[in-house]
């Protein structure tokens, strides 16, 4: 491949001399000419320049009277939209146009108000570690218990918004627990017991039936931990349901074969009897 020449610059045609003079003077007049701010009413610096929010607007306004507008707004308002000071301006005041005039600690908190803004109606919460705090949404919509940070990587508590506690609930998880607590919690999650609804013990099932009878006298489902009175818990219907149309089907097969065998039988007698 050879390298290809270069193309020869386009020369614009001059302007007029009376239209330069007036974009020289408006441009000089923004920058450097001494203004008024329309928020505290007091001249400004010669230093100072008007404020611009990007190519949307700009205004006779100090660095220091759009700031605390801003931090105002969303500080106290705890609002993401924030709209130009202005009297009859109906832009809003953009992020990052704005960077430089409200610092990065303020900056942020405009960002964290905004993303919350955008998921306003979803469930959510921030992660409870104090290093991480990172905001979580519960995209699926289900409901969420025991839950992973995907930024620290800790496991928490979805429903209480605080440090995962295995082993034990929401409410219990509020009460001090010392090493053994947590230690033992663990072993709980590790080994799947359930806890008797009524006494609030421990119970293991080895194998059998999901009915089970605590040392209490009473009869819980170990799959759902629920109280029942028959041998029987209401969980246990999906899949007895589920058994039974597979046994109407098997029945309804069993038939059909018998009938089926019936026939052929009854055309085997027939057969024999035309040729005797």
């Amino acid at each position: 491949m050879g390298n290809s020449l270069p193309k020869s610059p386009q020369i614009e045609p001059p302007q007029n001399q009376h239209e330069q003079q007036e974009l020289g003077g408006e441009e000089s007049e923004d920058e450097s000419s001494e203004f008024t701010c329309e928020i505290c009413v007091e001249p400004a610096p010669k230093s100072e320049k008007k404020f611009r929010n990007g190519d949307k607007c700009h205004h006779p306004f100090c660095t220091d009277c759009v700031a605390k507008y801003i931090r105002v707004e969303v500080e106290d308002h705890n609002s993401g939209r924030v709209r130009c000071p202005a009297v009859g301006c109906r832009h809003e005041l953009l992020p990052l146009e704005c960077a430089e005039v409200v610092g990065a600690a303020l900056l942020v908190r405009w960002c964290d108000v905004l993303c919350e803004s955008a998921i306003a109606g979803v469930e959510r919460c921030y992660c409870p570690n104090v290093r991480c705090n990172e905001l979580i949404v519960n995209e699926c919509g289900e409901v969420a218990g025991k839950s992973k940070c995907p930024n620290c990587k800790e496991m928490f508590c979805f429903e209480c918004k605080g440090s995962w506690h295995a082993g034990f609930t929401c409410e219990e998880s509020v009460e001090d627990r010392d090493g053994g607590d947590v230690a033992f919690g663990i072993l709980v999650e590790q080994n799947k017991w359930r806890r008797c609804p009524r006494c609030r013990h421990f119970v293991e099932l080895m194998e059998g039936c999901p009915i089970i009878r605590c040392r209490c006298g009473s009869d819980f489902c170990y799959r759902c931990q629920v109280l029942v009175d028959k041998p029987w818990c209401r969980c246990m219907t999906a899949s007895l349901r589920h058994c039974r149309v597979w046994c109407y089907r098997i029945c309804i097969l069993i038939l059909f074969l018998n009938v089926a065998l019936l026939f052929s039988l009854w055309g085997i007698k027939k057969h024999k009897r035309i040729n005797k």
